[in-house]
């Protein structure tokens, strides 16, 4: 399936702020099925664009602008083509569980089993899991744990943007019963890291067929999930906020241990300017492809805003103003 994303980022002060500068987690990842067919950044006003590969193997841009500037707007442009991939059996043997015990699978998954961040077991999660009997699922294989714990969120949370935050933490969702994909997928990777099964968050898009009546996910926003790892299988992607494995309709932009590791942007800035965000995502089917990039190319990218007051010329963390804008749903 060949997809085309627009992700547009675009910020308005209130008064000329003096300098920005920015990372950017945007450019879809390459995979055994997934092609990056074009990416390419826009930047208004124009800036000197640098890249580099994070420890996750991400693609990171990253600039500055050193001159005053009342607006930014951020596009990134994507085709890239996707396959299916190959569907996991029904189950495994229970002898996974041993396998994920090796010092292969400790050391080589070591970041996806530790808790981080968001993505962490806490006294409402552990409540949860009690008050589902989710301890039980352990009974089964890793996969066929991971699939109905993947049935279980779905079930036990309703889908609405707004009620959590991009820094929300997984209590919130849980008192609430409601949330987005974000947090739906910090869940589901807190509590398998708690069995002992490696679990990474991903941020990405979803070509939705939720105008259909299909899937929860907002089609106009990014989107996240977990992929789990299985020695015998290696990395299955779950969608918790839809019921669903990863497939050829979600594209992979980066891997991370929870949303902090891999937010669409994140930045700074210099003023005592109050701003305004305005975030916008497309990813439709394409006629036909384009151009054959490589990683490292050189467009433009963007940057990140806060909404609030600092003193003088003191940088601002821009990171709380995504807490709804830029939340992946």
């Amino acid at each position: 399936m060949l997809l085309e994303v627009r992700h547009v980022t675009q910020y308005h002060y209130d008064e000329p702020v003096r300098e920005s500068v920015m990372e950017l987690w945007m450019q879809p990842q390459k995979s055994a099925t997934q092609r990056l067919v074009r990416f390419e950044l826009e930047l208004d006003p124009h800036a000197q664009l640098f890249s580099y590969a994070d420890s996750f193997g991400n693609a990171v841009y990253h600039f500055d602008v050193p001159q005053p500037h009342d607006r930014l707007s951020i596009i990134g442009h994507s085709a890239v083509e996707t396959q299916e991939p190959e569907p996991p059996p029904e189950a495994l043997d229970l002898g996974e569980w041993d396998r994920l015990r090796s010092d292969f699978v400790q050391g080589e998954c070591y970041d996806f089993l530790r808790p981080h961040g968001q993505a962490r077991m806490t006294d409402a999660l552990a409540a949860f899991i009690e008050a589902r009997g989710l301890e039980a699922l352990k009974r089964h294989d890793p996969l066929s744990a991971a699939r109905q714990l993947s049935q279980i969120i779905y079930d036990a949370f309703d889908y609405e943007p707004g009620v959590t935050g991009a820094d929300s933490p997984i209590d919130h969702a849980l008192e609430e019963g409601r949330g987005v994909c974000q947090d739906f997928a910090h869940i589901m990777i807190a509590i398998c890291r708690s069995w002992g099964l490696p679990a990474r968050y991903i941020s990405g898009y979803l070509h939705s067929h939720r105008s259909e009546g299909g899937e929860r996910s907002d089609p106009d926003a990014t989107h996240a999930w977990a992929e789990v790892f299985l020695p015998s299988l290696r990395w299955i992607g779950f969608d918790p906020t839809n019921n669903i494995l990863a497939g050829e309709r979600h594209i992979a932009v980066a891997i991370g241990r929870d949303y902090d590791d891999v937010p669409p942007s994140r930045g700074v800035f210099k003023g005592e300017a109050e701003s305004q965000l305005v975030v916008g995502v497309s990813v439709r089917r394409a006629r036909a492809a384009v151009a054959e990039p490589e990683f490292m190319r050189m467009s433009q990218p963007a940057f990140v805003g806060a909404r609030r007051r600092s003193p003088g010329a003191a940088l601002i963390d821009q990171q709380r103003q995504l807490q709804q804008q830029q939340q992946q749903q």
